[in-house]
């Protein structure tokens, strides 16, 4: 069965399983790209199925529309994961949305809840449902992707920041549930990248992001990548329920 934890490579990641949601795009897609040339087969769980499956080909990997907000879809994509590739032992929760921007007093009660479900609840189901075939193994890494907003707060984007502080607090207790096995759980908390998820966003709010990060460039989705690479690694045996930062010198603590 693939993805047992042989350890045949350098990184020791070969012949592992690994789910990326939000794969085919983004931060998403450079973590799967990351992963597969380490010798991983990639799963790629999206809402886009069809971006996700010629993303996936060029990988060798498969892919699964998934609707991480929905718990039911999550836990027979697990299911179906499995049986067709074998056990997960690698998690990278990359999907999410940002949603639009407004203050609290004026935003609507369901964008609200919309982003809530995605990004908070999406990540919650997904390590719900990956973790015991991780148990099973023996063997786990877990990254979420929660962000600098999450820590600081954004104006104007409150659903945006609650959810990945969310994130940030859900992995942290995960970390200690998780600590005693072989499994680590940690975040990271990136800065704006230009990717298509700056198309739900008002021009001045991705300005007002460019101008909080001192090296006054954007995130590439590649160093997010290297970095989430060494977290799923058999290398990061020791930190878990740790964040991560990847702001560019943003972030304070």
């Amino acid at each position: 069965m693939a993805g047992g934890g042989r350890q045949v490579d350098g990184t020791g990641q070969a012949g592992r399983i690994a789910v990326v949601t939000g794969g085919a795009q983004g931060i998403g897609l450079a973590v799967a790209q990351r992963l597969a040339a380490d010798g991983v087969t990639v799963a790629i769980w999206d809402m886009d199925a069809d971006l996700a499956d010629r993303v996936a080909a060029t990988l060798g990997g498969r892919a699964f529309g998934v609707d991480v907000a929905d718990t039911g879809a999550v836990a027979r994509a697990a299911e179906t994961t499995q049986k067709a590739l074998g056990p997960v032992s690698i998690l990278v929760t990359s999907a999410g949305i940002a949603g639009s921007n407004g203050p609290v007093t004026a935003y609507d009660p369901a964008e609200w809840r919309r982003i809530i479900d995605i990004n908070l609840t999406g990540t919650f189901n997904c390590c719900r449902s990956v973790l015991p075939q991780m148990q099973a193994l023996g063997y786990g890494r877990i990254v979420t992707i929660a962000s600098i907003a999450g820590k600081e707060g954004n104006p104007n984007a409150a659903a945006y920041s609650a959810s990945k502080a969310g994130v940030i607090g859900l992995t942290k207790s995960l970390g200690k549930e998780h600590a005693g096995e072989n499994i680590a759980i940690n975040c990271v908390t990136p800065a704006a990248a230009r990717t298509r998820i700056f198309d739900q966003m008002s021009q001045t709010h991705i300005d007002y992001m460019l101008a909080k990060i001192p090296r006054g460039r954007f995130l590439d989705v590649a160093e997010a990548a290297a970095m989430i690479g060494w977290l799923c690694s058999e290398e990061n045996s020791f930190t878990t329920g740790a964040v991560f930062d990847l702001s560019g010198g943003r972030a304070t603590y």
